[in-house]
């Protein structure tokens, strides 16, 4: 335990003393078992609170150094094609918290020409419903290739006209390497703008950014009314995030509900032994007799039916 203390400060000094030589990671570090953190500066500047984008969440927070920072690439990780919905909404949830402070300012959303053809575009209703952020205020891109959409990325992300730019990749493109997201982070963190890069369908791989959320759809709870859970209602949707790469603080996970009327986060029960507790079975299980799909096997259930035949049509 001693070593490995020892070795973990050692880390943290050798890290701090990289990035004031350097003088381009926004972040904050301190030193295992202490309460003052040694904040680091960005271009002249200290962190703040106003450079953060706050959840609302305290301990994911606290992970997070006091927030997301909007002037990097924070990217944004979905495994499976059926966990597209919850990357996606995840990323509209913090987009509403970041236009409550700029809601005047338009939001850039690049994708593919052939990831949009089979995911689709963001409802226009549901994004003023759920997250409050108005249609004509988004911007999109449609890029033929992942290469065209990363040039695009690249040159809005610079602009500071614009709340913030999404970039949505679909799998691994080889385009989409280390270098291609240092310049995404570089300009982000020049115009004090966040990028967030959602990897819809991908495995994970090394980019530049200081920040990676694995985001995996949760099953909703039931709605509340007057306090009390509403038997039969479906609850607000529910994402499961864990910071797969953080250079702050270790992985963590948490299961988060969106509160649409209040724009916030608010949390849910803890996980146990690392899978979400359901809140009802999705399907309830035979009570009079066994369970037909444990019992059946391999075998095949031809024959079992006889149709009767034709009736005969009057001539």
């Amino acid at each position: 335990m001693a070593t490995n203390a020892v070795a973990q400060k050692a880390i943290f000094a050798l890290r701090r003393e990289i990035s004031r030589i350097e003088g381009t990671l926004p972040e904050r570090f301190a030193e295992p078992g202490s309460e003052d953190a040694v904040v680091l500066r960005h271009n002249g500047r200290p962190r703040g609170e106003a450079s953060l984008l706050i959840t609302g969440v305290p301990a994911l927070d606290e992970a997070l150094g006091g927030g997301i920072s909007k002037a990097a690439l924070t990217e944004i990780h979905g495994q499976h094609s059926r966990d597209a919905g919850a990357v996606t909404g995840f990323t509209l949830s913090l987009i509403s918290l970041l236009l409550k402070q700029a809601p005047s300012k338009p939001v850039l959303w690049i994708g593919t020409s052939g990831f949009f053809a089979e995911a689709g575009l963001p409802y226009a209703h549901g994004l003023s419903r759920l997250f409050g952020i108005m249609p004509q205020g988004v911007l999109f891109a449609e890029a033929p290739r992942p290469v065209d959409a990363l040039w695009i990325a690249e040159e809005a992300a610079g602009l500071k006209t614009l709340a913030t730019v999404v970039i949505e990749i679909s799998g691994n493109p080889q385009r989409l390497d280390l270098t291609a997201t240092r310049r995404l982070h570089r300009r982000a963190a020049e115009a004090g703008r966040p990028v967030f890069l959602l990897r819809q369908s991908a495995q994970a791989e090394a980019t530049a950014a200081p920040l990676r959320f694995a985001v995996t759809p949760a099953p909703a709870g039931k709605r509340h009314i007057l306090g009390r859970p509403l038997a039969g209602s479906i609850g607000p949707p529910a994402f499961i995030i864990a910071l797969d790469k953080n250079r702050l603080a270790p992985s963590a996970r948490f299961v988060l509900e969106w509160n649409a009327d209040e724009r916030t986060f608010e949390t849910r029960d803890a996980l146990r032994h690392g899978r979400p507790q359901d809140p009802v079975a999705l399907v309830p299980l035979p009570r009079h007799r066994p369970d037909m799909a444990a019992a059946a096997g391999p075998r095949m259930a031809y024959g079992l039916f006889r149709f009767p035949p034709a009736a005969r049509q009057p001539s």
